[in-house]
């Protein structure tokens, strides 16, 4: 079960605040002024979230020149997300949900209370913060990067 209802598309993104993978905060209002790409994933070092995270990276050229920031949450601690992407060489920002526990997830509504982790939702903001894309996947259910990088360069409606 999820917990939050999901943003609707077309409305301002909720706004949050949380740590990245080196202990800076990193706020909606940070996103300002650029598209941004917000991927929610359930663990740090699960293999689908790996290869996932891995896909982002090696196509975090792409994001780029699309003019894209690129963040990824899990409820994770950040001194497990440091790790993480030191392992993986994954050079774009991890948010920790950690505390207070998936209220990132919960206010993007893919929050799933059973399993007390985020589903791999994806959302892609503009450059006002506005949703113009979402994705809402099962923990299980891995997802297609491309399709991603195809919202992104979607010209606006």
């Amino acid at each position: 079960m999820t917990s939050g209802d999901k943003p609707a598309l077309g409305r301002p993104a909720p706004a949050f605040r949380a740590r990245n993978q080196h202990g800076q905060d990193v706020t909606l209002a940070d996103l300002q002024g650029a598209p941004a790409v917000l991927i929610f994933f359930p663990w740090a070092f699960s293999g689908i979230c790996t290869g996932e995270l891995g896909a982002v990276r090696d196509e975090l050229e792409r994001f780029t020149e699309l003019g894209a920031r690129v963040l990824a949450a899990s409820c994770d601690p950040m001194f497990a997300l440091r790790a993480f992407a030191d392992a993986e060489g994954l050079e774009f920002d991890l948010l920790s949900d950690h505390w207070p526990h998936g209220a990132l997830a919960r206010a993007y509504g893919v929050f799933d209370d059973e399993v007390g982790v985020a589903r791999r939702g994806s959302f892609v903001l503009d450059a006002t913060g506005t949703l113009t894309w979402s994705l809402d996947q099962g923990i299980g259910e891995p997802r297609d990067i491309a399709a991603h990088l195809a919202a992104l360069a979607a010209p606006a409606s």
